[in-house]
């Protein structure tokens, strides 16, 4: 596989791709005419990837971000296109929230201005008198990874903190010494600084606008270090000029390179896009998003995918060994409702219905759709085709689980009909286990190739299925029998060695007492 690296990325980071893959590192060029070469590229924050370009990426598999913020990659386009999007959102944390910190100072002691000054030979200590940060209202409008860093920095210096995030649980606040706001309308009247650490989605462009600064105190002093976008420069310059603003500190812009009216304030204090921009976090963004690369390209679990669930580390610890079992309850289910489902519940019991399952749903559908549509289907796209086939998927979590510790549950329904399945990990080796199907108990390995028969429950029925598998060469591996009452309906479940041919399948079909044959490959990931 060929990976490109379009902009400067660690060199640990191009040396782990290289022990792996074909690496190309072109920084300039017609990326239009190159990009359909590749099946993974990496840029940082300068290059653009639109719905075209991705279009042109006919081998893209994934697309790694060098940074943070996603905004210069149409997500939607490669969600489409099942291409993962990968960031390193840890890589800059601690460099923003450094930045963050730095500015508020240069801000309030105006040290940039009395640097300039004293440069041009001016001692003028009267004109740069500032103002001390401890007792004074700091307000966080975003409080993720780098917005609760700056928390901590600010409590050092004895800051009150004062931070609004709809999206983050109260507890967090607490932890880091903070007070929630219950609106960003509370936050801005109440802080002494206002800086921004929001991420910049279509509802959050333009978030500071005329009316929001107007709410300020008189005299406020804005940081903004995460997007451009989310501040109205024009309202900002008319504020900063009437003195309603006293002052602002500004690491991005709208658009950049900038070279707008905000630079000529004397009150406007401002860097070139720099808060990302230390050795240490150029080397985290390269290394770990390199690692995201080789992962989605190797078929493992993509930890900072934006377009795919993302899960904590501590639950991926016990969510991983479910997922392949995951898809194959999904392609099970799928299989045994007919090849299609108008609906597909999930249910997680037990140990596993406290972590983030939504990885575990989306795996289900991946299993479910391999090879029974025509697109390429994966964790990225699957529920995208899910919601183009009219198939609803439902989620429900319960605690307690009788006999399990943990129990995942498929049921797809089609046709007013519902067909469940069940299946659990066990063992050191976290072996998939099915323990349920079609109403009956059973327990059996979940193998690359498996026969499902429900038969009348008399004599011979068992000897029959050996004899027609040993007749056309195919070796049963292990097997299971389970009804639910005597001399009613049984069903059998094979793990088998070798594939079943259609006619043999017919063969079974037509036996007397034999009923609805279905065998199931999980190594194509479907049916047959």
């Amino acid at each position: 596989m060929k990976v490109l690296v379009r902009e400067p990325i660690a060199e640990a980071g191009i040396d782990l791709l290289r022990a792996r893959f074909e690496v190309d590192v072109e920084t300039d060029g017609d990326l239009a005419a190159r990009i359909a070469d590749y099946d993974a590229i990496i840029i940082r924050s300068g290059t653009r990837l639109t719905a075209d370009l991705i279009e042109r990426g006919t081998r893209l598999k994934v697309i790694g971000r060098a940074g943070v913020g996603v905004d210069n990659v149409d997500v939607e386009a490669a969600s489409k296109r099942g291409i993962v999007v990968a960031n390193a959102p840890q890589s800059t944390v601690i460099s923003a929230a450094e930045h963050t910190i730095g500015l508020l100072l240069a801000l309030t002691r105006r040290i940039p201005q009395a640097h300039a000054a004293l440069k041009e030979g001016r001692w003028d200590r009267s004109s740069f008198g500032g103002l001390e940060l401890a007792d004074k209202t700091l307000g966080l409008v975003g409080f993720g990874r780098i917005g609760q860093q700056v928390a901590r920095r600010a409590r050092g210096l004895e800051m009150r903190v004062l931070a609004y995030d709809p999206y983050v649980a109260g507890e967090r606040f607490r932890e880091l010494g903070a007070r929630r706001a219950e609106s960003l309308e509370e936050l801005l009247a109440a802080a002494d600084f206002v800086s921004l650490h929001a991420t910049l989605t279509p509802e959050s462009r333009g978030l500071i606008g005329r009316d929001e600064l107007a709410r300020m105190k008189d005299g406020v002093r804005i940081v903004n270090v995460a997007r451009g976008e989310l501040l109205d420069e024009d309202a900002l310059l008319a504020a900063l000029e009437s003195g309603e603003v006293a002052g602002a500190a500004l690491d991005v812009f709208s658009e950049e390179p900038y070279a707008g009216p905000l630079l000529g304030l004397e009150n406007v204090v401002v860097t070139p896009h720099l808060a990302a921009s230390t050795h240490e976090a150029q080397d985290r963004a390269g290394l770990i998003v390199a690692e995201q690369v080789a992962a989605a390209l190797e078929g493992g679990v993509v930890t900072n995918a934006v377009n795919v669930p993302s899960v904590a580390a501590e639950d991926l610890d016990v969510l991983g060994p479910y997922l392949p079992l995951a898809a194959q309850l999904g392609a099970l289910a799928i299989e045994l409702a007919g090849g299609s489902a108008e609906r597909l519940d999930l249910r997680y019991l037990g140990e596993l219905a406290e972590r983030d399952t939504r990885l575990l749903t989306v795996a289900a559908l991946d299993g479910a759709f391999q090879g029974r549509v025509e697109e390429p289907v994966n964790y990225v796209n699957a529920p995208l085709v899910a919601r183009a086939r009219g198939m609803e998927v439902r989620e429900e979590r319960r605690r307690a689980s009788r006999d399990f510790r943990s129990l995942m549950t498929v049921t797809a329904v089609a046709g007013g009909r519902e067909f469940a399945v069940a299946g659990a990990v066990m063992g050191r080796e976290h072996e998939p286990r099915l323990v349920r199907a079609l109403g009956y108990e059973v327990e059996i390995a979940l193998q690359p190739l498996m026969l499902f028969v429900v038969n009348d429950d008399r004599p011979g029925m068992i000897g029959r299925i050996g004899t027609i598998l040993g007749e056309a060469g195919v070796n049963i591996a292990n097997m299971a029998v389970s009804r639910n009452r005597p001399e009613d309906r049984a069903l059998m479940v094979l793990a088998l060695d070798d594939p079943i041919p259609p006619e043999v399948l017919d063969l079974i079909a037509a036996e007397p007492g034999l009923l609805d044959p279905r065998a199931i490959a999980f190594e194509r990931g479907r049916g047959s």
